[in-house]
């Protein structure tokens, strides 16, 4: 064939697009399954971080191996709880806290009926992990997602099993200001919350992010971030809205400790 005619041109053009285009789709395959691994490990290492594990990894040989080993250990239980605290069938760690988060927002709009709210409840699949530390001592994690100034802002929080006082917390965003809003995925911001309480004389109140800096002694508030306003006012939000749905399975293991007392 003529290499310099228009048939040649178009032939070779045509098979270097069809190779070029199959080695794409051979590499993207191949790493799909390379990029679901590093999200369950980065999720595993947050479910940890809350608990105060899988911190310093920078001496680490193998990474993955570590959280996944650490993740082993110290995480005992997964399940998933419905609107009244119970226990439903379902896979705890692959529900998308998203998918909640969109329930939870049309229960709390306006102009919702009650019957509506108690359909809307009746969607909710609420994760739930359990960490064992090294003292027997049990630690119960939930996640929280919400909005910030400029996208989804979530986390993870743990308590202790008077499922009132919070053992500690690791937040994270998409894609807050740099300095500002972004600092709510460093420990000055999120180690505050250590040793805070949900509730206050028996009526839950969520945890408050003060502008200006909560009072000393404070066991409901922390320190919102100097010119995040919005992300801080977003962080409050997510606890709120969030943990106020795990209320009744708060309330559900509180009993259950005092009938065995």
């Amino acid at each position: 064939m003529n290499k310099n005619s228009n048939t040649y041109t178009f032939l070779y053009a045509t098979a270097l697009v069809v190779v070029v285009a199959t080695a794409l789709s051979l590499t993207a395959t191949g790493l799909k399954s390379r990029q679901q691994k590093n999200i369950e490990v980065e999720k595993k290492q947050n479910i940890l971080l809350s608990v105060n594990k899988a911190g310093a990894l920078d001496s680490v040989p193998d990474r993955n191996a570590y959280i996944e080993e650490l993740y082993r250990r110290y995480i005992v239980e997964e399940y998933l709880v419905d609107a009244d605290g119970h226990r439903k069938e379902g896979d705890a760690f692959a529900m998308n806290m998203k998918t909640q988060y969109d329930i939870i927002r049309e229960i709390n709009a306006a102009g919702v009926t009650d019957e509506e709210k108690l359909a809307l409840r009746g969607k909710l699949s609420l994760p739930v992990f359990v960490c064992r530390n090294d003292d027997s001592t049990l630690k119960y994690i939930v996640p929280v997602y919400g909005l910030g100034l400029w996208g989804a802002i979530w986390g993870y929080v743990s308590l202790d099993d008077d499922f009132n006082t919070v053992y500690g917390a690791i937040f994270d965003h998409k894609g807050e200001t740099p300095g500002l809003g972004a600092e709510i995925a460093f420990p000055k911001f999120f180690k505050q919350f250590e040793g805070k309480q949900l509730f206050k004389e028996g009526q839950f109140t969520s945890i408050r992010i003060v502008k200006g800096g909560a009072p000393a002694g404070d066991r409901h508030g922390v320190n919102a971030i100097s010119g995040g306003t919005i992300t801080s006012r977003g962080v409050e939000e997510m606890l709120k809205n969030c943990l106020t749905e795990y209320k009744p399975f708060f309330g559900q293991q509180e009993r259950f400790k005092e009938s065995k007392n």
